[in-house]
Order: C-alpha cells, then sequence, then structure tokens
C-alpha cells in the first residue's frame, strides 16, 4: 500500500484523536501511541485493523518508543509523517501558592521535553529516508511569559526543540512543523479559563493537516491558532 503513514503520540484523547480522525479522513495509515492502548481501540475499530494500530508507549521510555517505530515500519513498511503530541500540564507555583505538588512536576517536564526529544530521535532516521514530516505540539504559552507557568517554560522548549530539529534536518527532505494553539477545550485546560474562548480539538487538527498536506517544496514552520478574544 502506498498511503502515507502518519504515528501520533498522545493520540487517545484531544488534539491527537481528532488529528487521527482527520488524518484517517485524508487517507492516512495511523500508528497510535498512547500509555494506555485500550483506549485507543475504539479508534482502530473505528478506522478499521489494516488502517490503525494501535501501541502502549510512554514517550519517556526509549526503548518502548523505539521498538514502537520498529513494529510500525514492520507493520506498515514504511513511516511519512509524525506527529509528537503527548503532554501533560499541571498548575504550578514557584512561592507554593497552592498548585501541583513538586513531585508531579517531573512527569509533565520529562513528556513535554523529554518525551518529545525521543520521540524526534527515534522516528526522524525513518523520515528522512521517507522525506517525510516532523509536526510538535507547541503552545501559545510557549511564545510569552506566564506567571508561575511551568508548562509555558516547558513548550518554549518545544519551540526552541522544533527550531533546532529542522537546522539539523536542512538537506534531508524532513520539514519540521510546530504547531503553537491558544486555549483548546481538552481535559488539560485549566479550571479559571474555561470561560474563556476556546477552540475544539478539530481546529487544531485542521491545522495539523493543512501542514502536513503542502507538497515537498513547501515546509511550514510554524503555525499559530488562537481562539478569537484570545489576547495571548
Amino acid at each position: 500500500m502506498n498511503d502515507r503513514v502518519l504515528l501520533i503520540t498522545g493520540a487517545s484523547r484531544g488534539l491527537g484523536e481528532a488529528t487521527a480522525r482527520r488524518a484517517a479522513a485524508a487517507g492516512f495509515r495511523l500508528a497510535l501511541l498512547s500509555r494506555d492502548r485500550e483506549a485507543l481501540l475504539p479508534l482502530v475499530a473505528e478506522f478499521g485493523e489494516e488502517r490503525a494500530l494501535a501501541l502502549a508507549v510512554d514517550v519517556t521510555d526509549w526503548e518502548s518508543l523505539s521498538s514502537a517505530v520498529e513494529t510500525v515500519k514492520t507493520t506498515f513498511g514504511r513511516l511519512d509523517a509524525v506527529f509528537a503530541n503527548a503532554g501533560q500540564s499541571v498548575v504550578v507555583s514557584f512561592f507554593g501558592d497552592g498548585g501541583a505538588d513538586p513531585e508531579q512536576w517531573r512527569d509533565m517536564v520529562l513528556t513535554n521535553v523529554y518525551g518529545t526529544a525521543l520521540t524526534a530521535r527515534a522516528t526522524l532516521p525513518s523520515l528522512a529516508e521517507s522525506k517525510g514530516h516532523l509536526v510538535l505540539t507547541g503552545s501559545v504559552a510557549g511564545r510569552y511569559h506566564r506567571p508561575g507557568n511551568l508548562y509555558s517554560a516547558t513548550k518554549w522548549a518545544v519551540t526552541g526543540l522544533a527550531g533546532s530539529i529542522r537546522e539539523e534536518a536542512i538537506g534531508t527532505g524532513v520539514r519540521v512543523t510546530v504547531v503553537q494553539p491558544g486555549l483548546v477545550d481538552t481535559s488539560m485546560i485549566p479550571e479559571d479559563s474555561k470561560s474563556k474562548p476556546k477552540l475544539e480539538p478539530d481546529d487544531i487538527a485542521r491545522a495539523v493537516l493543512y501542514a502536513l498536506e503542502q507538497p515537498p517544496s513547501v515546509d511550514v514552520n510554524e503555525i499559530v491558532v488562537r481562539p478569537t478574544g484570545q489576547v495571548r
């Protein structure tokens, strides 16, 4: 089969789930990764087992992640695009005025930064073979300073990571895009933001597919998508 293969991390909900549906409709075969494989099975049933593969993967575990990439290539014969989307968010106060306990910060930082970097490392050799496309989930929060916001700092890191990878990828044919969503109505949204203007996950999925469906000569480096009325 010559249909392009897209690997999505954090595929069981939110932006990953919405992008999986958009990509399936566009004709991609899908490798769906999540810590919870059971949560992916409804999507596999929806798309068909010949079109979608569900894999239990913790993106901070190099052995698990690299093994999954090999399974995808064995199953589908190729890898054309990757959406490095897995992420977490917890409320932080550096003065200790509420928010998550510091022990809870570690998993967010590892998932958002280390996990994204490992996803790139595990998939880029295959993307170089296919002259493929790496898309990373950043955030508008990673473009401005936010008070007491460690999540924002992790997304600053993703923005820098995307630029660094793109520089290294020059000459390989690999394209690199960072999608910077504003406030999106997902399970990660903070309680004090629920009344603010919000995007739907499918709004970001459309942005991801826009980048993926450009011709090989077009490298969309960054897409910033805010809900109407969000200042920054």
